[in-house]
């Protein structure tokens, strides 16, 4: 059965492609803010389910997968940039340090059965002078990206080393969804 993509992410579509996993994308559209105090587990776990949830009644019985992806440093939730003088601050943030890139997924059914779990990956930069970060956001790679960048883009240039699934610092930990699918008996091939 093909699965609904909760998500108008090319990286998310094209992670999914690349592992055979069928799907067809009606993307959802809710308020991503974090709530005060919230920690980032809970806050991709709880978007990830409101986000599926809100496809499920045009999703015709079929089944709907849902993610949202942050990074955190030193503590802090980053998500999109706002702008491109935001890009730069968190780049700054990121620049010399690790930090974590934090994905929750969730399967929800018809059925009233739903799933959801949450990967974390560490990532670590070198250290970036301000010309290497203009250069960057002059690329526009940084634009709609959480944490302002794309390990699979013109970033990769700044990442010393990953600990954790790489698809996850994409966008979507695949080794989990084809789990949460498998748990669940859906054929999805």
């Amino acid at each position: 059965m093909r699965l609904i993509l909760a998500s108008a992410s090319p990286r998310r579509a094209e992670l999914l492609r690349a592992a055979g996993i069928q799907f067809d994308v009606l993307p959802a559209d809710v308020d991503e803010s974090v709530f005060p105090d919230e920690s980032a587990e809970h806050h991709v776990r709880r978007l990830a389910e409101a986000k599926a949830c809100a496809v499920l009644p045009r999703a015709d019985g079929r089944p709907v997968l849902a993610a949202d992806t942050v990074v955190v440093v030193t503590g802090e939730i980053l998500g999109k940039p706002a702008d491109e003088g935001d890009a730069r601050r968190m780049l700054r943030l990121l620049s010399g340090r690790s930090h974590e890139v934090v994905t929750g997924v969730c399967l929800v059914r018809h059925e009233g059965l739903s799933t959801s779990e949450v990967a974390v990956t560490t990532v670590e930069f070198a250290p970036l002078t301000e010309a290497e970060i203009d250069w960057y956001v002059a690329s526009g790679e940084p634009r709609d990206k959480a944490g302002a960048y794309a390990i699979q883009g013109l970033a990769s240039r700044f990442v010393t080393r990953i600990d954790g699934s790489y698809s996850n610092v994409v966008g979507l930990p695949v080794g989990v969804v084809y789990r949460i699918c498998k748990l669940a008996g859906l054929l999805i091939s």
